[in-house]
């Protein structure tokens, strides 16, 4: 890898690392912060944005996985992603069901994304009101897409946070075990 690659991706990875870090100290099971990752990608691609969070915690304290973790990622879906994300929904579930154009949903979602902007943020029944206010035509095509794609980025999600994790824990391990080494000796 060259040089000015990789100082790049060291600068879009190091702010990211602090946060992993966090997560990862909160002293839960692997497993439970991975399966927080995956249950906040599933509902992130689902069309529930407005009350993302109030349901992604709910759902992670009652199977007990890490809720921090949970809501990081439900926002990968927001006002700037929106549009394309159930867009491209939309067009996986438009493959199972009749519906209207893809750029005719396109359109209507950045409209949408453009509503949602200028809803304050606390106003949940708004954000909510203005989803349900799509068609059924967009509605069913779009629910059935969300589900197909928010399964597999959220298989995706689990694997890379759970060999992140693992990775990350057994470099704390060794340097931990390098330290002591280091101390033992005379």
């Amino acid at each position: 890898m060259s040089k000015p690659a990789d100082k790049k991706r060291r600068r879009i990875v190091i702010p990211f690392r602090s946060v992993f870090k966090w997560l990862v100290r909160l002293r839960r099971s692997p497993r439970a912060i991975a399966g927080g990752f995956t249950l906040g990608t599933f509902i992130a691609f689902t069309p529930t944005i407005g009350f993302q969070i109030p349901l992604v915690i709910f759902i992670a304290t009652i199977l007990n996985l890490n809720r921090p973790a949970a809501v990081l990622s439900v926002w990968i879906t927001n006002a700037a992603t929106m549009a394309p994300i159930y867009a491209f929904n939309y067009w996986v579930g438009s493959l199972f069901l009749p519906g209207p154009p893809v750029s005719e949903v396109y359109n209507t979602f950045m409209q949408l994304a453009k509503e949602l902007v200028q809803i304050d943020i606390w106003k949940l029944r708004d954000q909510f009101s203005t989803m349900v206010a799509l068609s059924s035509e967009i509605i069913m095509p779009l629910t059935i897409g969300s589900i197909i794609v928010g399964l597999a980025a959220a298989a995706l999600s689990y694997l890379a946070s759970i060999t992140l994790i693992h990775t990350f824990l057994s470099r704390k391990q060794k340097k931990q075990n390098r330290t002591r080494g280091n101390q033992e000796q005379p």
